[in-house]
């Protein structure tokens, strides 16, 4: 026997304005969470993007065609209880950061890595007072401390919603300079992603495609590309 699955009871979609910020209405009813808390959204664009999504279900409710209703739930049941521990585990890729991990050869591809990252790491250093140190082959290499402390200071500093899209940024890109950048509008989102994939591509021109790396990988991108719209969202009128 199938499980039960929700369905669409209300008529009318609305965004109230909430003391604490801006709620979503199915007639008469706020939107809650799954764990069943206020779903209280932090800009009116945000709301008016989740109540969009509400709006948009026919019939059965799908979750997954929700994204924004989606990360909002998740920063505030999961984010919001673990604030410092999410913020400490983004810096944390700093220590290792995909822009200051280099080939050793050939000497392409060491070039095509410098002439991507290594704008990168000046805005870091510039921007964030954080330069990082590039080194060749898997093995970390020792980071100043004082850009490491800099760039968690700055992760740090952010609200639950701000994370949750950084958290994503992050993680799909395998860098947290490559986030930052994105969310500070050093870098587009597109580009940002292009810059993630140096490696990837220079296997693919080597060795062929493969259509299902291919498919797995445009999931990450579109995914890349919800976080970036969601980051957006936190900061909209």
């Amino acid at each position: 026997m199938g499980g039960w699955k929700a369905k669409r009871f209300w008529q009318d979609v609305s965004v109230a304005q909430d003391a604490g910020g801006f709620a979503v209405m199915l007639d008469t009813r706020r939107v809650l969470t799954p764990g069943k808390q206020p779903l209280i959204l932090p800009t009116p664009a945000m709301a008016r993007a989740v109540a969009a999504e509400w709006a948009a279900q026919d019939g059965e409710i799908k979750p997954l065609t929700m994204p924004v209703t989606r990360a909002a739930n998740s920063a505030i049941e999961r984010v919001r209880p673990q604030r410092a521990e999410v913020a400490a585990m983004l810096a944390a890729y700093a220590e290792t950061d995909l822009t200051c991990h280099r080939a050793a050869g050939p000497a392409e591809l060491v070039a095509r890595q410098a002439q991507a990252w290594d704008p990168l790491l000046d805005w870091a250093a510039t921007a964030h007072g954080a330069p990082l140190i590039p080194t060749t082959g898997v093995l970390p290499v020792d980071q100043p401390p004082d850009s490491l402390r800099a760039l968690a200071d700055h992760v740090a500093a952010l609200g639950e919603f701000h994370l949750t899209a950084l958290h994503d940024l992050v993680t799909l890109s395998g860098s947290l300079l490559l986030g930052l950048a994105t969310s500070a509008r050093h870098l587009d989102p597109e580009t940002a992603w292009a810059l993630s994939r140096i490696d990837e591509e220079w296997q693919i021109e080597h060795w062929g495609r493969d259509e299902d790396a291919d498919a797995a990988m445009e999931i990450k991108r579109a995914q890349f590309l919800q976080a970036d719209a969601f980051w957006t969202m936190c900061a909209a009128d």
